[in-house]
This record gives structure tokens, sequence and C-alpha cells, in this order.
């Protein structure tokens, strides 16, 4: 008799214990699988954000998204004035490549909390016209008035020099910058617009 009461009351007493660890393991797991999931992820992300990028990085999106505007703006310009279908389909890809770049290296100030340049149209193009193959109010001004093959011959050769100048700043930010999506887009920059300059190049019979 005696030993049965002892078996339950060790039984009962095992219960209790069990109860109280898995309440216990319960409550902590929650709170752990919470916290790593709820707070890890944008601790990390904010950590990447703000030390993976350097003042050059920051130059260089100011800097190639005007740049950049200057491009769509000329490129936009062909649809109606150029005369010559190869220089429509380059300027139509121009278009297409530079403006969601705009889009993603205005994301990354703003990420990174520095100020993106104001976006056009009534861009003042003398206020750029000291980057390397950006053009001025008047150069603009011209070629907004030329058309037909007048206007080809313009187009190339101002987008020649324009394309120069951009692959000059993504140079210098894929040898100083820090941010990898930065250098990266500087490296397709430089690729993309040295083959499109060899295109123009020989459109223009100097190649």
């Amino acid at each position: 008799m005696r030993s049965t009461r002892t078996v339950i009351r060790r039984a009962c007493l095992a219960a209790v214990a069990l109860s109280a660890a898995l309440t216990l393991t319960a409550c902590g797991g929650d709170s752990d699988d919470s916290g790593s999931a709820a707070s890890s992820p944008s601790v990390s992300a904010a950590e990447t954000s703000a030390g993976t990028h350097n003042a050059q990085d920051v130059s260089f999106a100011q800097g190639m998204i005007p740049h950049h505007q200057q491009a769509v703006e000329m490129a936009g310009l062909a649809a109606d004035r150029a005369s010559s279908p190869e220089v429509k389909d380059l300027a139509a890809r121009i278009e297409k490549a530079q403006g969601p770049e705009i889009e993603t290296m205005s994301g990354w100030l703003r990420t990174w909390g520095k100020k993106v340049p104001e976006a056009m149209p009534g861009m003042d193009h003398s206020a750029h016209s000291g980057m390397a193959g950006m053009m001025d109010s008047a150069d603009m001004e011209k070629l907004g008035k030329a058309s037909g093959k007048d206007f080809d011959s313009m187009f190339l050769t101002m987008m020649v020099e324009h394309h120069e100048g951009a692959v000059e700043m993504a140079g210098t930010e894929k040898a100083k910058g820090e941010d990898q999506a930065a250098t990266a887009m500087a490296g397709d920059i430089v690729t993309t617009q040295k083959a499109e300059i060899s295109e123009m190049k020989k459109l223009l019979g100097e190649n």
C-alpha cells in the first residue's frame, strides 16, 4: 500500500515537472523565434546599407542621375526628329536602359539618407555643364531645333561625348567605390556605353 502511494506520488510529481518544463520551453521558444524573425534581418539590412558605401558611391549616384537624365532627354527627341532608323533604335535603347538606373540610384541615395537630385523636366543643363560629357543649355537648344539628318549627326556627336563622360565617371566609381551594387552598375555602364560609342562612331563614319 505504502509502495503504491509512493509510485503514484512520484508519477504525479514527474507529470507536474514535465508540464512546467513544457510551458517554460514554449514561452521561451516563442520569444526567441519572434525576436530573431522580427529584428535580426532588419538590423542586418540596416547595418549593410549603412556600412557598405562611401563618399565616392554617393558622389557617383548624385552625379550619374542628372547625367542619365540628360541622356534620356536627348534620346527622347529622336523619335520625332531623327531620320535614321538606327539612330531611333539606339535612342530607344538608351532610354530603356538609363531610366531604370536613375530609379535605382535614387533608391540608394534615399537608403543612405543623402539628397536625391531633382528630376526633370525643367533641368538646368548649365548647372551641370562642368560634369564630364554633359551638354550645356545652348547645346540642348540646338539639338531640340534640329531635325532629319542634321539631328542624326548632332545627336550622335553629342551622345558620343556624353557617353565618354559617363564611362569616365563610372571608371572612377569602379576604382574607388565600396558599395557592391554601385560598383557593379558602374561596370555595366562602362561595358554598355563603350559598345554604344563604337556603334555611334560607325554611324558617323568614323570607324
